[in-house]
Formats: structure tokens, C-alpha cells, sequence
């Protein structure tokens, strides 16, 4: 199938910013999260929940998004989006006792994220080059998640430079990823 034709390809691409918003808003936490490790458990928290309340938000923007025709691909972000609301309502509703989990929420979180994320790089495998950076994203998102699954004690700073670490290179993976697909919405718009 030719990457022009292929509506997931086409929806990402009409939407390229969604994508390079989701990445700003991943840097931007992680440059917090890795600056400011003093903080309360219960600000991190409530940081996290915000973050991906914003992220599950726009994937749902984006999968509701105008003239799409491919369900598959309308789910896999819709699905994406409405993980990150769940966890950042959670999230919000109960910091404290949401901090004595948060390690454990983060960990569900990336680990199904991840699966999802390496879902659409299949899925783009065969229509789009370039498709590695979000596998790459998967990858990170699981190994994160694993990781936080499996070291819940680990210190509260190494914790959160683990977090800012994930969150930067994911950021700057989608950053990458949006520009991508801006060339390709170009090249859409020139047929």
C-alpha cells in the first residue's frame, strides 16, 4: 500500500501538531520533574495527572479528528487518549493516596501506552519510513514501565530522574516523529 493512500498515515499527517504538542508537553514535564526533585510526591502527582490528562485529551482530538475514514486507526488513538484521562482524573481526585501508588499507576500506564504505541508503529511499518521513532517511543514507554513495575522502593529522586529521563527522550521521539509526518501532510496537500 503506498503511503499516500493509507488512511492512518493521512490522519497522522493531517495532524502532525497534535503529535508535536504531545511532545512539547513531554519535554516540558521532564525538564521539571528533572529540575525540581524536591518537591512533594503529592506535586509530582498532581504534575504527572496533568500531564497525562493534557496528553489522553488531545489523542482524543486527534482521533476524533475531521474526514477519517479507518476505524483501526481511530481506535488506537482514542484508546491512547482515553488512558491518559483515566489516570489523570484518578489522579486528581486522590493525590495523596494517589502518590502511595503513583509508581505503580505510572507503571500500567507506560506499559499499555507502550503496547499501544507499538501497535501503531506496526501497523505504519509497511506505509511510512520512519515508523522506528515510534516504536522506539513503545519500546521506552514499556521499558519504563517495567522498570517501575518491578523497583516500586527505589529512591523518590531516582524515581523522578528515571520519569524526567522517559519523558524527554519521548518527547523529542515525538517531536521528531511530528515533522515527519508535516513533510507528509506537504506532500498530501500537493497531490
Amino acid at each position: 500500500m503506498s503511503l499516500l493512500f493509507s488512511p492512518f498515515v493521512s490522519l497522522l499527517a493531517r495532524s502532525w501538531w497534535l503529535l508535536l504538542l504531545r511532545g512539547l508537553l513531554a519535554i516540558a514535564f521532564g525538564l521539571v520533574a528533572f529540575f525540581f526533585p524536591g518537591q512533594t510526591i503529592a506535586a509530582v502527582a498532581l504534575l504527572f495527572g496533568a500531564y497525562v490528562l493534557a496528553d489522553g485529551l488531545i489523542g482524543i482530538a486527534n482521533a476524533l479528528g475531521r474526514s477519517q475514514r479507518s476505524t483501526g486507526a481511530r481506535w488506537l488513538l482514542a484508546l491512547w487518549g482515553v488512558l491518559g484521562i483515566a489516570v489523570g482524573v484518578l489522579t486528581f481526585i486522590e493525590p495523596m493516596r494517589t502518590a502511595m501508588v503513583l509508581i505503580l499507576l505510572m507503571a500500567l500506564w507506560a506499559v499499555l501506552i507502550g503496547v499501544v504505541q507499538l501497535l501503531a508503529a506496526w501497523r505504519l511499518r509497511q506505509v511510512m519510513p520512519g515508523e522506528w521513532l515510534l516504536a522506539v517511543l513503545g519500546l521506552l514507554s514499556l521499558a519504563l514501565g517495567l522498570t517501575l513495575a518491578f523497583s516500586p522502593g527505589a529512591g523518590a529522586v531516582a524515581m523522578l530522574w528515571l520519569i524526567a529521563l522517559y519523558a524527554l527522550v519521548a518527547g523529542v521521539l515525538m517531536v521528531l516523529l511530528a515533522f515527519k509526518l508535516r513533510r507528509i501532510n506537504r506532500r498530501l496537500h500537493t497531490l
